[in-house]
């Protein structure tokens, strides 16, 4: 048995408190992109419900300090993107899913949905660019870079997107089944792969490529990193049905590589489990590991799909593994 990683919380950092009309709630999937002086965080929010309990989710952005995540230093006042028009993938949800750095521009990778008259929703991925440091953005175009297949019937999101030996790896959230439950569709998803020479056109392999632990497991909003020549990745699951509670909703899971292909659960290895009381008690989910100055930080979401904010933990520099060690 290798290393275990050990994560301190460091506490909430954000939640929505309804100063804008698109930004009421949630703050999902968050996302970091190092800058020189700042750390510039993407995340989902939603709006306020219209007469029939629908709403929009809509992508925008807060700055943290880089020496002290938990310091707010600028909260954005406008969405990223407007929603997409009628008919189009993302008319009712932007929802960034992986920020990134390419050569003078900022791509940020995201979920945009739909709803549906048989299932609830339909997601699909698109890309959005800047080239002014991440702030103003426009659609790569009105379309998906990535969505259903003759294999991959169900809905894409989620995607974690980095550049290993000149290539694109991308991991991402794919649909594999719907089920009823109490008179109500929940969609059922797994990670997949898929690999891009230029980050737009991509080779999927349309198979599952972490294992399930529990009942119609959910899997979802991977990341990965590089640490002593192994590769790690963290994710969040739940179970399939019935999980809009602390025992049954998303947890943090974990798995390692020594490829990019072939990944190895181990989450009592790599876990960040819920606290007793407060923001992050009944759910932890949507991860986001990044390394900053020496430190391998998780910004994550809490309880009830980040309703209550996201906040971040530090892995203690001691416990990271070794190259021989086996996480």
């Amino acid at each position: 048995m290798g290393t275990r990683f050990r994560w301190e919380k460091k506490g909430l950092i954000f939640a929505p408190d309804g100063r804008y009309e698109w930004m009421q709630s949630h703050a999902q999937n968050p996302s970091v992109l190092l800058l020189n002086d700042r750390l510039r965080v993407y995340f989902s929010c939603r709006g306020k419900k219209d007469g029939q309990g629908r709403f929009a989710a809509l992508g925008t952005f807060v700055d943290l300090a880089r020496d002290n995540p938990n310091e707010v230093l600028y909260v954005h006042d406008r969405p990223l993107l407007s929603l997409g028009g009628p008919g189009t993938f993302d008319q009712f949800g932007v929802m960034p899913g992986c920020v990134m750095h390419m050569d003078k521009e900022v791509w940020l990778y995201y979920a945009g949905w739909v709803r549906c008259e048989g299932v609830p929703y339909n997601h699909a991925i698109g890309l959005m660019t800047s080239s002014d440091g991440g702030v103003v953005f426009e659609r790569r175009g009105r379309g998906p870079i990535f969505g259903r297949t003759l294999t991959e019937p169900f809905m894409q999101n989620s995607p974690f997107v980095m550049r290993h030996d000149n290539l694109f790896h991308m991991w991402y959230s794919s649909g594999i089944e719907w089920l009823e439950d109490q008179g109500q569709m929940e969609s059922i998803y797994v990670l997949m792969k898929a690999t891009s020479a230029d980050g737009i056109n991509w080779e999927r392999t349309g198979v599952s490529c972490v294992p399930r632990v529990v009942e119609n497991e959910c899997q979802t909003n991977p990341t990965v990193i590089e640490l002593n020549g192994r590769f790690h990745m963290w994710f969040c699951y739940r179970w399939g049905l019935d999980f809009r509670n602390a025992e049954r909703g998303y947890r943090i899971g974990y798995a390692w590589s020594e490829d990019l292909r072939t990944w190895h659960r181990a989450d009592e290895l790599g876990e960040l489990t819920a606290s007793e009381a407060g923001w992050d008690a009944q759910m932890v989910c949507y991860p986001c590991v990044v390394n900053i100055d020496g430190r391998t930080c998780m910004f994550y979401s809490g309880n009830y799909f980040g309703r209550d904010g996201f906040g971040y933990a530090v892995l203690n520099g001691d416990e990271r593994p070794s190259s021989e060690s086996e996480a």
